[in-house]
């Protein structure tokens, strides 16, 4: 091993979520994390260690990511894009041309090496309500804003890496979270169950969903839940809109569907599975991210076609076995 890797190879998870923020793609975050790595091993030898090589990465990083934003569309999630529907039989069609904020697995950002504080940090600020809402900014004021209050630092530091003044840093930063604060549920609303009470909802959850027990589901969900299911732009907004939707599409019949507990973007997820049509085999239906709130779930992000996101792949295949 070179003394780069040596160097370098505990940033990658962090990198990697730094660049997914950005991005909202954990596809391309990977791949801009390999641009960054081969840019720093490039210039290496002129490194001359003035800054931490956990600084010099992510300057690299940074601009890496705003030279591909240059090339691509905002990632929106549905309630991006329109109102909710107000029907349940809204037709379901797919709109492949739509860009859509992909999910991230926490498994890609956090290591076995990792310590605790290690992976809270590459995790944090990679909720979907915060990805989702930092597409609204502008590359430069996402990174402004992701430098500044995620990563902490210095607005001199942002101000020389952008080529900019303190000043007009300070300006970008609150026009940012300005912006965010319009788009985002205020942090109070968002309070998250202890432990025990997590583990409860999450198992009443996954046993309506499998039981097809819309009365038990409802219980479960807050009055203001949204349901949204990318690559579908209709989502939905209330719990009686959420439950009519599901009980006429999903929770159809008892045992069709499998619940398989996993993690994304820092959140409760589960790998969803479908029985297929001979009734054996579990088939790869979606991967369901949920956000809980003390006063139960405030939204289920249902990401259809698994198989379009990469980084799951893996997860599926090994649970399907099992399953």
């Amino acid at each position: 091993m070179t003394d780069f890797d040596v160097l370098t190879r505990r940033f990658r998870p962090e990198l990697l979520a730094h660049c997914y923020r950005m991005l909202g793609s954990a596809d391309e975050a990977e791949d801009l994390v390999q641009e960054t790595l081969l840019r720093a091993w490039r210039s290496y030898d002129a490194f001359e260690g003035r800054s931490s090589v956990r600084t010099w990465l992510y300057r690299i990083a940074t601009n890496v990511c705003l030279t591909a934003l240059e090339r691509r569309s905002r990632r929106p999630l549905p309630s991006g894009l329109g109102a909710p529907a107000s029907d349940a039989d809204v037709p379901m069609t797919p709109t492949a041309e739509v860009p859509w904020l992909q999910p991230l697995p926490d498994v890609m950002v956090a290591s076995a090496r990792d310590d605790p504080a290690a992976i809270a940090a590459a995790r944090a600020g990679v909720r979907l309500a915060f990805v989702a809402a930092l597409q609204y900014l502008s590359a430069r004021q996402r990174a402004t804003l992701i430098l500044r209050d995620v990563l902490d630092w210095p607005a001199a530091d942002v101000a020389e890496l952008l080529g900019t003044t303190t000043t007009a840093v300070n300006s970008g930063l609150r026009r940012a979270r300005a912006q965010l604060a319009h788009v985002m549920p205020a942090e109070d609303d968002l309070a998250e169950p202890d432990d025990a009470q997590r583990r409860a909802l999450l198992t009443r959850y996954a046993e309506a969903i499998e039981n097809a027990d819309a009365r038990a589901l409802a219980g479960l969900l807050r009055e203001d839940v949204t349901l949204e299911m990318p690559p579908y732009p209709a989502w939905f907004a209330g719990r009686d809109a959420v439950i009519a939707f599901l009980e006429s599409r999903l929770l159809t019949v008892p045992g069709a569907l499998r619940l398989v507990p996993t993690t994304a973007n820092g959140q409760p997820a589960f790998a969803v599975y479908r029985r297929d049509q001979d009734g054996g085999q579990n088939v790869p239906h979606a991967l369901m991210v949920l956000t809980l709130t003390s006063e139960g779930i405030a939204s289920v992000v249902a990401f259809a076609e698994p198989g379009k996101y990469p980084p799951f792949r893996g997860d599926f295949a090994v649970a399907a076995r099992s399953a």
